[in-house]
């Protein structure tokens, strides 16, 4: 079996479905999960999907995928605009990195419109809510697929 795509989510990320839901939607960090996972089944892969509000503890979960991710998709939440820690954790990381928002960042407060995370990954996917997840997956699954090739 391939090796897993890792999800990881940035600080505030597990109160969605009731923070902002006219920003961020009612759809609940589980629920994105749960489509995360059907979408990488369908190409073939799992998904080790996790968030947490700490910036050290993401950088270990982007240490660990170096060495046991197929590829990497984060929103690093509020983190996409400050962590240089998390900015060089993934630039160690030798699989591609798809980075993802739910909202689009940049109609939003101009600090938002700079992201520490997009100089380190294949791409950017905004704006598209949930959905942004999924068409992360779909991304990224690309992205392994022809680097197999």
């Amino acid at each position: 079996m391939s090796k897993p795509i890792y999800v990881l989510n940035g600080p505030n990320l597990n109160l969605l479905g009731s923070r902002e839901p006219e920003i961020y939607g009612r759809t609940t960090l589980a629920d994105i999960g749960d489509m995360a996972a059907a979408e990488a089944k369908a190409h073939g892969f799992e998904v080790v999907f996790r968030q947490s509000n700490h910036e050290g503890e993401l950088v270990e979960w982007i240490q660990e995928a170096r060495l046991k991710a197929a590829g990497v998709i984060i929103n690093g939440g509020a983190y996409t605009h400050t962590s240089v820690a998390i900015h060089d954790a993934l630039r160690a990381v030798d699989v591609p990195v798809v980075e993802v928002h739910l909202s689009n960042i940049f109609t939003r407060e101009e600090f938002r419109h700079r992201s520490l995370i997009s100089p380190v990954a294949k791409g950017l996917i905004v704006g598209f809510g949930a959905n942004s997840y999924v068409l992360a997956v779909d991304a990224l699954a690309s992205l392994i697929e022809e680097a197999a090739e």
